[in-house]
């Protein structure tokens, strides 16, 4: 096999480790079906590892080049929307967080960002920002399960989730925190920071220490306010 084949086997390799995420995502939903939520915020967090790395490994494989005819950013897109929205999703509906009819208030997230994930400004990388709420729909699950996993029906939680979906589809830019316009080392020590006391309080769960709940919410603080912040200077 000459150089050329090797880097096409390679790229096509890195194709299929972003098409893993889909394999852990088959993992998540037999853990939410068994109560397990543990072992599904788990899987989801191993995906956000393969969704952080994938993007390096088929720049570093030039997958454009080697395999014009499979598009990544197609591939990157339905796996994220699996894993970001449609899982955690399911997560919430299945937990018995949200008031009757549960399901057609699911249904407001995953409309919206379906919409987002389609729209052609979604990603202004040139700039360094998502355009609307970039989906964290995950993180959002989690914090659901620490808030309200001794409630059931809370219309507090359909009010968040119906907050963010409009946000999802609303002209509203946050930073891409490998791309930001600014504070780079900042943005992305931080989000690798954050995700350490996800895992953390993952590990913890059911029982998570109340300093470290209180501790992990400084880092989307800081995000969603340098984001408006940012965004408003750079326009």
């Amino acid at each position: 096999m000459g150089n050329s084949g090797l880097r096409t086997v390679l790229a096509i390799a890195v194709h299929l480790y972003t098409a893993s995420g889909l394999a852990v995502a088959m993992a998540a939903v037999i853990a939410i079906f068994e109560g397990e939520y543990r072992l599904a915020f788990l899987a989801l967090l191993v995906s956000v590892v393969i969704d952080a790395t994938d993007g390096t490994l088929a720049r570093a494989a030039d997958v454009r080049r080697y395999t014009p005819w499979i598009d990544g950013r197609k591939l990157d897109d339905i796996v994220d929307y699996v894993n970001y929205t449609f899982l955690p999703v399911l997560l919430i509906w299945h937990a018995g967080w949200l008031p009757q009819p549960a399901w057609l208030i699911c249904a407001l997230p995953l409309i919206a960002s379906s919409f987002a994930f389609v729209h052609e400004g979604a990603k202004e990388e040139s700039r360094g920002f998502f355009r609307g709420f970039p989906s964290y729909w995950n993180v959002v699950a989690f914090y659901f399960a620490l808030f309200f996993e001794q409630q059931s029906g809370s219309w507090v939680a359909a009010a968040i989730l119906i907050f963010l979906s409009l946000l999802s589809v609303a002209p509203i830019c946050f930073v891409y925190p490998n791309r930001p316009p600014c504070w780079k080392p900042v943005f992305l020590g931080g989000a690798i920071a954050w995700c350490l006391i996800l895992l953390a309080m993952v590990l913890q769960y059911p029982s998570v220490n109340g300093w470290l709940l209180s501790f992990s919410l400084v880092y989307p603080v800081f995000y969603v306010a340098a984001s408006i912040y940012l965004d408003i200077r750079t326009r």
